[in-house]
Order: structure tokens, then C-alpha cells, then sequence
């Protein structure tokens, strides 16, 4: 009895640690796992990657991973996307992965503002790996124990619903975005452990500090932004800027919450977030470490960031598309043509 309590006990905690989703530094680096809104904003189809390696010093560190590919497609005004994420952590090889469709349609307000309301559609998968649990009795039966909630852990698969909105103009953008809005069951119990709805609200805006003279020369400016998330009893808040100098760009961040105590009285904060990020034709790497501000700061190791985003030509447009669809302005953290300016 008491192994099969602590097996239960050690199950609860792990569904409550994975009923958080992960979060990304480069949250601009991965803008569809942000917002289903921001599916299409470019005129050209994208790749992006993101891999988050949280808290390396101790013994099992969470590894995060992202993809996703979206295109926008003139003749329905609409983006189209795919986004395929995979969170593992803790040494009995505990893994969530979720692969979804997002689709977004772009509504023209003015001549230089846009609407891009989002829908997200996605399947999960929960669970460990059995075969790396070991129970006390195993040593005496050949590696099986006999304890029968043993029996019970597996895998549980579930459907995901998400939706979003972004307003952008050329030099600014705001949204919000709301994820598992079903609440699905992540148990592996056979009981009820539901995934709270995550609420976003986001906003950015670039300034100008100088623009080079000739075409192509690099210019200079900022891009700050930030990112409040809400998601059962957890909240956070990132804000900061990346300062560009093309093709180079540095940023810090801050996330916490100063305007809350934590129970010992001290200021709510979590980490400092310094990014370097260098922005090629096509693609744009991002690389970001999480230095821990928290009662975690030295034995955690912080949180190593890296992403990668490609662009390539879209096909081109047909002669029966209006020229209202054929180019819509759009919020990005780079001086690309076409895009901020």
C-alpha cells in the first residue's frame, strides 16, 4: 500500500508540473506556438525551429522542441500553418507532444492596418516510459513489481482547440491568444487531471534611430515587446527589447512580476533573458540563456535557447489576384523589405 501511494502521489505531482505549458525566451522566434493569429503574416512560406534545454545542471533537465511551417495563400486571404511541439523532463521519461493545424484570415481594416483573427487545431499524446521506473519489490521478482497501479500508468491522447487575434500595422502589433480551450484530460491514471486554458496578451513596436541612406545599407532601431500569460494559478510576465544594428541584433529581457510579493515578502521575478540574434537573407538564428533570478539562480544552470527561422519564395501570384491581397504589412523582428518598413 504504501508503494502504490507513493506511486500515486508521485503521478499527481508530474500532472500537475505538465499541466503548465512551456514557454520560449524567442517567443517572436516561434510565432505560431504565440498566437494562430500570426499563421501567414509573411509573403513568402516559413520554417521555423526552436529548441529550449531548462535548468541543465540538475539531474534531468526539461527539453523543449518546436517546429512549424506556414504559407500564405493570396487567392483566399488566409494563412495556413502546421505546428508540432514535444516537451520531455524528468528521468522516467515523461513527454507531451501535440501536432495541430492553425489557419488565420487576414481582414484589411484600412490601407495600413490589418485583423488577423486564428484558429488552432491540434492531437496530443501524454505519458512516460514505464520501463524506467523502478520499485523496490523489482529487485525481487526480476525487475517487475507487483504493485497494480503500476498497471494503470500509460499514455493518455487527447484533441486540442485554440483561437487568437493580432492587429498589426507596419511599426507595431498587439494580440491575444487563448489555448486548450476544451481543457483536455492529460491523466495517465485513468482519473481527471485537466490542462487549464492559457490566456496571452502581447505587443510590440519598432522605433526608429536611423535609417541607412543608400538601399540596403543597415539602419538602426529597437523592437520592444512583451508577453503576459495566465494559465490556471500560474502567470508571467516578459518584457524587454532586442536592439538592431543589421545584421546583428542584441536583446534583454526581464521576466517576473515586481508588482507581486513572493511568500517570504521578496519581489516576484524569475530570470534576466540576454539574446543575440543575426539575420541572414533568408534566415534569421536566435540564440538566448535565462540567467535565474530566483531561489533557483545557482543550482539550476538558467535555460539555453536556440532558433532558426527560413524563408522561402512563395509561388507566384496569379493575374486574377486582387492587389488589395497581394501584399499585406505585417510585424517582424527584422528590416526586411516589405515587412516593419
Amino acid at each position: 500500500m504504501r508503494k502504490s501511494l507513493l506511486l500515486v502521489i508521485f503521478s499527481v505531482a508530474l500532472s500537475a508540473v505538465v499541466a503548465q505549458d512551456p514557454q520560449f525566451s524567442q517567443y517572436y522566434q516561434s510565432p505560431l506556438y504565440l498566437n494562430p493569429g500570426f499563421t501567414g503574416i509573411t509573403n513568402q512560406q516559413r520554417a521555423t525551429f526552436v529548441h529550449r534545454n531548462q535548468w541543465p545542471n540538475l539531474p534531468q533537465s526539461f527539453s523543449t522542441f518546436a517546429a512549424s511551417y506556414d504559407i500564405w495563400v493570396d487567392e483566399i486571404r488566409s494563412g495556413i500553418g502546421i505546428l508540432a511541439t514535444t516537451d520531455r523532463m524528468g528521468s522516467a521519461g515523461w513527454r507531451t507532444t501535440n501536432v495541430g493545424l492553425n489557419y488565420s484570415y487576414k481582414i484589411r481594416l484600412t490601407e495600413k492596418a490589418v485583423f488577423s483573427p486564428g484558429l488552432y487545431f491540434g492531437y496530443g499524446i501524454n505519458g512516460l516510459d514505464r520501463s524506467r521506473l523502478q520499485f523496490g519489490d523489482g529487485l525481487e521478482f526480476n525487475g517487475t513489481t507487483l504493485d497494480p497501479a503500476f498497471q494503470r500508468l500509460g499514455n493518455t491522447q487527447y484533441f486540442d482547440f485554440g483561437a487568437g487575434f493580432v492587429l498589426y500595422k507596419k511599426a507595431w502589433f498587439l494580440g491575444a491568444s487563448f489555448s486548450h480551450i476544451n481543457t483536455p484530460n492529460l491523466s495517465i491514471l485513468s482519473t481527471e487531471t485537466r490542462l487549464p486554458m492559457k490566456s496571452v496578451v502581447h505587443g510590440g513596436v519598432r522605433i526608429t534611430l536611423r535609417n541607412g541612406v543608400r538601399k540596403g545599407a543597415s539602419s538602426d532601431y529597437l523592437t520592444p515587446s512583451f508577453v503576459y500569460r495566465v494559465q490556471g494559478v500560474i502567470s508571467q510576465f516578459d518584457v524587454g527589447l532586442n536592439y538592431h544594428i543589421d545584421p546583428v541584433s542584441l536583446g534583454v529581457w526581464y521576466r517576473g512580476k515586481p508588482w507581486e510579493n513572493t511568500v517570504v515578502n521578496s519581489i516576484q521575478q524569475d530570470a534576466l533573458i540576454f539574446a543575440l540574434g543575426i539575420y541572414l537573407k533568408n534566415m534569421s538564428i536566435g540564440y538566448s540563456y535565462d540567467f535565474s533570478t530566483s531561489g533557483l539562480a545557482s543550482a539550476s544552470g538558467g535555460a539555453h535557447e536556440i532558433s532558426v527561422v527560413y524563408e522561402f519564395e512563395s509561388k507566384p501570384l496569379r493575374r486574377g489576384v486582387k492587389k488589395r491581397n497581394r501584399l499585406i504589412p505585417c510585424p517582424s523582428f527584422n528590416s526586411k523589405s516589405g515587412f516593419w518598413n
